[in-house]
């Protein structure tokens, strides 16, 4: 009797963490290169994961935030996509550097004009952008993920603080408090600076790599839960063909 609960609480436990750790890397997220800084610059990285396994992504789709809108967003080009920035005329303008500014960028649009991105494969798709709002703790995009079968899939729920992750929750970028020697954030001192071609190739160091690592820690426990789970199995298998030779 031992034997059998010891069994199945092991698949039970095996088949928790990969309920658990699935979501941790299926979700379209939102990571700057380095941190983002309130009042400041920054490079971001919308990072997309292809979550099918018969179809490709072929289309991605970020709205920018009405309430905080940001005068200068400045997509990186990438190898396969084409982009468009789509402006919209402000309800309020608002002052940028002495300027007033009337418009700003509404969403941007990637299509792929090849495959797209696989199963089993994602994309980052970098984006400069400032001037980050100072009266802010975190700015929500709401992204729209097209796959070659035609399936959309809106992650456009925003995560309500106390409360279960939603769903599809829409790509949160979390901001900083700005330091008195760093007044534009970690990724320059102008939007200039902030597209300069240097900035993106920073999308492969430590910093760039924290949602990777919780991508990694993710899977690591997802099979770690499947060997508990099998294990498990096993041994009440082989318990219960030694207690019938018994």
């Amino acid at each position: 009797m031992k034997v059998s609960r010891f069994a199945a609480a092991g698949a039970v436990a095996g088949t928790a963490v990969l309920a658990l750790s699935a979501p941790a890397f299926a979700h379209v997220t939102v990571q700057p290169e380095g941190e983002a800084a309130k009042g400041g610059y920054a490079v971001v990285n919308f990072k997309v994961p292809n979550e099918r396994d018969n179809a490709s992504t072929t289309k991605v789709e970020v709205s920018f935030p009405a309430d905080h809108p940001l005068a200068s967003v400045m997509p990186q080009p990438v190898q396969g996509w084409d982009i468009k920035v789509t402006k919209s005329t402000l309800d309020k303008p608002i002052e940028s550097h002495g300027r007033k500014i009337t418009e700003a960028v509404s969403k941007v649009t990637w299509t792929a004009d090849g495959d797209g991105i696989e199963p089993g494969f994602f994309q980052k798709f970098p984006v400069s952008v400032g001037a980050l709002p100072e009266n802010a703790d975190q700015l929500v995009f709401k992204a729209v993920q097209t796959y070659s079968n035609k399936e959309v899939v809106r992650w456009i729920e925003v995560p309500q603080e106390g409360q279960e992750e939603p769903e599809s929750p829409a790509p949160v970028l979390e901001l900083s408090e700005a330091e008195d020697d760093h007044a534009h954030g970690a990724s320059g001192a102008s939007s200039e600076e902030a597209s300069d071609d240097t900035a993106p190739a920073a999308e492969d160091s430590a910093s760039g790599a924290s949602s990777d690592t919780t991508d990694t820690t993710a899977r690591v426990l997802g099979i770690a839960g499947i060997v508990v789970g099998a294990a498990g199995v096993a041994y009440g298998v082989l318990a219960g063909r030694r207690r019938g030779t018994a």
